[in-house]
């Protein structure tokens, strides 16, 4: 299943850009709805390239057919990611804890001006595989449906965020 999320965030894509790789942003955002438990495994700075590695667990709602064939405590995952600072791109695979037959995923994030310099429109899109007999669709539905809850939250925090910090 093809994925895209847009979204609309009152900060610079610098500003942005660098809050998403913040170790204090990071952590932030364990709490967030659908998609939990935000635990940095790993980050390096390479230049304006940072490469993270951040443990997420999916914490939304499984319908009973699914949790049949599914889990719900095994799904956790890897994000590993690439981020440009200089050209606002990141570049995501998810890795499986668990089922990793089952499930292929990945994303690219891009951060552009919206109208001006201190305005971003985040663009999100991805593909997300999952495999499982008759119930596949129903688990990329509800991955995908908590990952744009979980975007959307992250967006509100990401502005909360940025008006409180300096500069």
């Amino acid at each position: 299943m093809d994925f895209e999320i847009e979204q609309r965030i009152a900060a610079s894509p610098s500003a942005v850009g660098e809050a998403l790789v913040d170790q204090g942003f990071i952590a932030a955002t364990v709490d967030l709805p659908k998609v939990g438990g935000a635990e940095l495994l790993d980050q390096r700075r390479d230049g304006t390239t940072v490469h993270q590695r951040i443990r997420y667990r999916f914490t939304g709602d499984l319908s009973s057919a699914v949790t049949r064939v599914v889990d719900r405590d095994r799904l956790t995952w890897v994000d590993e990611s690439d981020h440009d600072l200089s050209t606002h791109q990141s570049d995501h695979r998810i890795v499986p804890e668990h089922y990793q037959d089952r499930l292929q995923a990945s994303y690219s994030q891009h951060l552009e001006p919206d109208g001006d310099e201190n305005r971003t429109h985040r663009l999100i899109s991805g593909v997300m595989k999952v495999k499982v007999l008759l119930v596949g669709g129903k688990v990329e539905n509800a991955i995908v449906s908590g990952l744009k809850e979980y975007a959307a939250a992250e967006a509100e925090l990401l502005t909360r965020w940025l008006a409180k910090s300096p500069g």
